[in-house]
């Protein structure tokens, strides 16, 4: 799968909300890969692989990567 057909979602200030979630999950139904990337703002101070469970439980779709701050998700 070429890069350029890679959804990215960034979760940023906001954090996590309903909308988002909603998100990353239809562009796991219609692409099938989802990058999501955990913006500094979002961060602040928190420790990333907490966050990336955080993300993981509420998405319905499966972890396979986790590179930095980047998650990449496939449909499940």
């Amino acid at each position: 799968m070429s890069r350029d057909r890679i959804a990215t979602v960034n979760v940023g200030k906001n954090g996590l909300t309903e909308s988002l979630i909603n998100e990353i999950n239809f562009q796991l139904e219609k692409r099938g890969v989802v990058k999501v990337k955990m913006l500094r703002n979002f961060r602040s101070g928190r420790n990333r692989k907490e966050l990336a469970d955080m993300i993981a439980s509420k998405v319905k779709g499966e972890l396979v990567d986790f590179r930095g701050f980047v998650l990449t998700f496939k449909k499940g």
